[in-house]
């Protein structure tokens, strides 16, 4: 369904530090960095799309989080859920609910919510249980 997720930055390697250990929490291998674009790029195991990118916009204006916007990441395990808030809320994330389940989703959602250092609104989740 999806071909690339876009996330803008205004200082890429601030994002690209904050994001890289938790997209290796996740199992989500680097594919490329490119410093003339200031794009980082994960994509999924075995290198196939879809593909998280964090970088300066095109247009080089600022990005800017939108309200009502949010990328959710699935996680393997809870534990990976835990891990990947905690290394958010220790990489320059801000809090925005703890992971836990979240029984209004569904019986087994379980998850947790967080801003990046610009502001952009993420998700990390587990919909099965462990």
């Amino acid at each position: 369904m999806l071909s690339h997720v876009f996330i803008g930055t205004n200082d890429p390697e601030r994002a690209t530090n904050f994001y890289r250990p938790i997209m290796e929490a996740l199992g989500y291998p680097l594919k490329f960095i490119d410093q003339e674009r200031g794009w980082a790029v994960w994509t999924s195991p075995g290198g196939a799309r879809p593909y998280f990118l964090v970088g300066r916009p095109f247009d080089g204006e600022p990005a800017l989080a939108g309200n009502g916007q949010m990328i959710a990441l699935l996680a393997p395990s809870r534990a990976a859920v835990d891990e990947v808030y905690a290394l958010a809320m220790s990489g320059g994330g801000r809090d925005d609910g703890p992971p836990g389940p979240r029984p209004q989703y569904h019986g087994d959602y379980y998850g947790a919510y967080f801003r990046d250092p610009d502001g952009c609104k993420l998700c990390v989740c587990r919909h099965d249980p462990d």
